[in-house]
């Protein structure tokens, strides 16, 4: 598989007419494929966005030529997966070979809405994987009737399908999850972290996948960065604490239910928190050395998310200084450390 770098598009950052226009000038400068967060709510009142993006996926196929998907939808109140499966199935059939399906657990910021239960992490995760077994079937066409722990399905089908289902993905970061993405799903997607987790979540989906008779190395595995360019590394710096604080948090984030409570704990975030999460660099060598230690680890595809605002001038440079120098040759010359600097 080629490896490519796809960008990431900020539904909790920027209204739908401003994403299509950062995904159009992503196509023209050289990324090669495009997620999109699936958000009810931002993550804080300063992100200010959250667009319905199964109405703005619709749009993105028209205005790019580019693979894209979801990272990620999460079956259960908000979303029943028959829900899921025939927004799917529609997008794939508008544009065939280019829509992949990204689930995962969910988080109370945007499940929680619809005023249900929210349950425990092992919950959610068993919840998840009987959503996949759903959505399996009812891309095959058939009628499902399904009796089981967390839904019910009464007798559906999809009447409009797509020549060949969208590949699914699950967003993961453990090793239950991996390994059970890797027997069940198309392919895996998780978010960096450190070198010998990475390399934990890669082995338990290659284990799964062969456990389930399937080929690992045939199976894209695909990775969610955060960076933080501008044109200095201070305004780097205030990029990441302002527009995304969230990722300076080093703890689990599901049980959150609003904005407010993230701004709340914003206050305590320090540049030093994005050590190992996000890279803050003004420094077109730093993302290069980067990207290419993450593609030396096994991914193929690698999704970058800017922090900041000034997303024009972050594409811009990430064509003309980074992409052709990642998706070269060259060996990766330093590890991937997200490091602020």
């Amino acid at each position: 598989m080629s490896r490519q770098v796809g960008f990431f598009a900020s539904t909790e950052q920027f209204g739908p007419r401003e994403l299509l226009e950062q995904c159009v000038q992503a196509e023209r400068v050289g990324f090669r494929a495009i997620m999109a967060s699936d958000h009810f709510h931002p993550w804080t009142p300063q992100q200010g966005q959250s667009p319905f993006v199964w109405t703005w996926l619709g749009a993105l196929g028209r205005e790019v030529s580019l693979p894209f998907g979801t990272a990620v939808s999460a079956p259960g109140d908000r979303y029943h997966p028959t829900v899921l499966a025939q927004a799917a199935a529609t997008v794939e059939a508008m544009y065939p070979g280019r829509f992949r399906l990204g689930l995962g657990a969910g988080e109370a910021l945007n499940e929680h809405i619809t005023g249900g239960y929210w349950p425990e992490p092992q919950e959610r995760v068993a919840r998840l994987l009987e959503a996949v077994g759903i959505l399996r079937r009812l891309f095959q066409g058939e009628v499902v009737r399904h009796q089981g722990r967390f839904f019910r399905v009464e007798s559906a089908r999809l009447y409009t399908l797509p020549e060949t289902p969208p590949p699914i993905f699950i967003a993961t970061s453990g090793p239950y999850l991996s390994r059970k993405t890797g027997e069940l799903c198309d392919a895996l997607m998780t978010v960096g972290a450190s070198e010998e987790k990475i390399r934990m979540l890669l082995e338990n989906f290659a284990k799964g996948a062969r456990a389930a008779g399937k080929d690992p190395a045939s199976m894209p595995r695909m990775l969610l960065v955060h960076v933080s360019w501008a044109p200095t590394l201070q305004e780097a710096v205030d990029n990441a604490l302002h527009e995304w604080p969230n990722g300076g948090m080093n703890f689990p984030k599901g049980d959150i239910r609003r904005p407010e409570d993230f701004e709340a704990l914003a206050r305590m975030v320090r540049p030093e928190h994005f050590q190992g999460r996000v890279l803050i660099s003004s420094r077109a060598e730093e993302h290069v050395a980067f990207l290419r230690g993450l593609f030396a680890m096994g991914f193929e595809e690698i999704h970058v998310h800017n922090c900041g605002r000034n997303q024009s001038g972050f594409l811009d440079f990430y064509g003309r200084e980074v992409l052709p120098e990642v998706l070269n040759d060259r060996p990766a010359d330093s590890r991937p450390q997200a490091r602020s600097g």
